[in-house]
């Protein structure tokens, strides 16, 4: 019996090794690098419907204006896109308009008013910014 032979173990041990390789290489990155949720709702529409799937970067910590993110309010998951960052003046207006930095924004996407509401969302309720829409509906 050859020594190579000797250490490569059988076959069912190769495929035991690399299937157990292959689910800590998932586990790694489903936990801490890669998240995945489930659209709650389809408040995001038409970009993102109800029950779409969605990948999200855990390890995004640079925000911009524009970015769609996961985010956690009060044990709630919500989708959101980020409108302003620390620093800009936000204003919703009598008339439900969104100004920031003293200039209003034009929505095109958005075909519902935002009504006036407290409470913005701090970067540690940030779960991550999604990166990925794996479409699950007929829409």
């Amino acid at each position: 019996m050859s020594t190579q032979n000797h250490l490569s173990g059988s076959p069912v041990q190769n495929f035991l090794i690399n299937f157990l390789l292959i689910i800590a290489v998932f586990w790694i990155l489903s936990g801490f690098i890669i998240g995945a949720v489930t659209a709650p709702n389809a408040d995001m529409a038409p970009n993102i419907h109800a029950k779409d799937f969605l990948l999200y970067d855990r390890l995004e910590q640079d925000f911009h204006a524009q970015d769609v993110i996961v985010l956690q309010k009060n044990n709630t998951l919500y989708l959101g896109r980020i409108v302003a960052v620390g620093g800009d003046t936000v204003e919703i207006t009598e008339q439900e308009q969104l100004v920031i930095n003293n200039h209003h924004v034009s929505e095109p996407d958005i075909y519902s008013s935002t009504s006036r509401y407290d409470g913005t969302v701090h970067q540690n309720e940030i779960k991550g910014k999604i990166i990925l829409v794996i479409r699950r509906n007929n829409f």
